[in-house]
Order: structure tokens, then sequence, then C-alpha cells
């Protein structure tokens, strides 16, 4: 037997239906857009969110990337996560950095520039000249971020792939289907709160239902999800590469 594939098949329907509609005065001749799917885009657009976080929370990894517009800052992402720790980059006012956490250790490297007080403004009163050659030391390295430190919950959040995930998967608003898509060779169906204004989550109907391109209400930022449950190794750099401050990251 002669198995035809999926989108010739789908020409053949298209084309049969054309000629009856046509030959018949007859509207309404249409492919079922949910054929072959995994069956989400036949769901409530409530249970499809619900479906999908499920989905999110229970795979071992994923990768995030596009920008986040947070109180008034927009931050771009590109970070591979999994349950005990992640990896990646975040830029934000032409600054890039780099994050690692390994379980509850974190990491952060960066260049020169991010750590020299004067590009950022501040002036503490110390020698401009020892803080710049200090700012030196670190270009390149990891910085340990002690777990006391303000920033350690600041750029933790970045590492933390359900913390990540639960404040991005939800919708604001009255929840609503806004039809069959495409994201990225993948076929979706999509869903809004409050017709797009507080966000749009496209679904993957291919396989498990994950969540493959989120809008933020608001336009707060636009992310892709991929690489799930493609898994990456996730390491400590060796200790030549590491400086550890103690309990206290240098002021910058």
């Amino acid at each position: 037997m002669t198995v035809i594939p999926r989108t010739r098949r789908a020409a053949l329907v298209s084309a049969v239906c054309t000629l009856v509609v046509s030959g018949l005065g007859l509207t309404g001749c249409a492919e079922d857009p949910n054929e072959g799917t995994n069956g989400v885009g036949k769901l409530e657009p409530a249970k499809i969110q619900s479906t999908t976080r499920a989905a999110a929370t229970a795979a071992d990894t994923v990768r995030l990337s596009g920008a986040v517009l947070s109180n008034g800052k927009t931050y771009k992402l590109d970070m591979r996560l999994k349950e005990d720790g992640g990896t990646g980059s975040v830029t934000s006012e032409g600054s890039t950095f780099r994050l690692l956490k390994v379980g509850e250790h974190l990491f952060l490297k960066a260049d020169a520039d991010f750590w020299d007080p004067q590009d950022s403004g501040k002036d503490d009163g110390k020698d401009e000249d020892s803080e710049t050659a200090a700012a030196d030391k670190l270009d390149g390295m990891y910085v340990k971020v002690p777990t006391g430190d303000p920033a350690y919950k600041r750029f933790s959040g970045f590492t933390d792939k359900d913390l990540l995930l639960n404040s991005l998967l939800t919708l604001h608003g009255t929840l609503s289907t806004e039809g069959h898509h495409e994201q990225s060779g993948t076929r979706t169906i999509r869903i809004t709160g409050d017709k797009g204004s507080g966000g749009t989550l496209d679904v993957s109907l291919e396989g498990t239902p994950y969540p493959l391109r989120l809008v933020r209400a608001g336009d707060a930022g636009t992310i892709l999800l991929t690489d799930w449950g493609k898994d990456f190794t996730l390491e400590e750099p060796d200790e030549k590469s590491v400086v550890d401050y103690g309990q206290q990251l240098p002021s910058s």
C-alpha cells in the first residue's frame, strides 16, 4: 500500500474539495487542522495553558532566548536551563555578562567595564585607579556570587528553570484561541489573554505540547522556548578561573 505524505495528502484533499464545491454549489469543505496532531488544539484555552505548563515543568531542560522588559529595563536572554542550574548570557543596557549556576553555586563572568565603578557613574569615594585595576583583574574571570549578596537573588532568577517558566507561562485576562500557526516548522495552536493584550503563547501541536513562543503581556518582550529535553553539560569552572570574594561582591 502506498503511503501519501501529509502535505501531499492535504493538497489532494484541497483539490478534491474545490472540484466538489464548485460542481455542486456547496461551501465549507476544509481539512481538519488538528488531524495528525497531539490533540491539544481541540482543548479549551485554559486547558491548553495548564497542559503546556505541565509539560514544561516535567521537561528536564529548555533553552530560553529573546528579550524581557522588567522594571523599565530590557534584558536580552540566551539561557539553557535544567533542574539543578543553568548557563548562558544576559545583556542589559549595552553590557553583556555570562551566568553559570550549578546547584547553589552561582558564578558571574564579565569584562572589566562591567566591574569598573567609573563606567557605572557611581562615586563611592574610593581611589578610581585602584578600582579600575581591580576591575581589570576580573576581566574574563568567573566571580563567585555569595548567597548573601543582593546580586545573588537578582541574578540567580535567570538560571532557575521552574521560577522563570512559572513567571513567563501565565497569560493575563480572558483566555481564547487565535487559530493554528507555525513556529520554526512546527505546527502550533495559539492562545491569548484578553485578545493579545494579556500575552500570547504558541503551543506545539506535534509530539509533547511544549510552549514554543511567548509574547508577554503589554508587549514586554518575546521569548522563544526551544531544545526541550536536550541534555547539556553543567559543571563549575576550574579554580584557576574563579575569583571568590567571600561574603560580598566588589561594588560596581
